[in-house]
């Protein structure tokens, strides 16, 4: 059995990323835009993270997904979310908001997409 702290089953492929962004709800909060969808097909929560050139540097984008990881494993443990797929799209604010505040609009997020 997998510990509640372990972090969620990641979307690699440009292509999962497409059919999630053409598909699921969009949801922009204070440091993120969250891309939520419920598949029903998977047994697993599945989360992809992504960071665009116009937010900055490699060191920049590199830190916003590294903070966005940890908030969703964070966020997500304990949640039973079986079918459901995220996209996590970092902003400009990502790397700099504060931690807790990040950690907050995600849980209000991921309420408003799921209910």
């Amino acid at each position: 059995m997998a510990n509640a702290l372990t972090p969620p089953a990641r979307l690699t492929r440009r292509a999962e990323f497409l059919r999630l962004a053409a598909r699921g709800q969009k949801l922009a909060k204070h440091g993120f835009v969250l891309q939520a969808a419920k598949d029903g097909q998977g047994d697993a929560l599945c989360v992809g993270y992504t960071a665009t050139k116009k937010i900055g540097n490699a060191v920049i984008r590199n830190r916003a997904k590294r903070r966005l990881r940890e908030a969703a494993r964070l966020v997500l443990a304990g949640r039973a979310l079986p079918g459901v797929e995220l996209v996590l799209i970092a902003r400009r604010e990502t790397a700099e908001i504060e931690f807790s505040r990040l950690r907050q609009n995600l849980a209000k997020a991921l309420d408003e997409a799921l209910a």
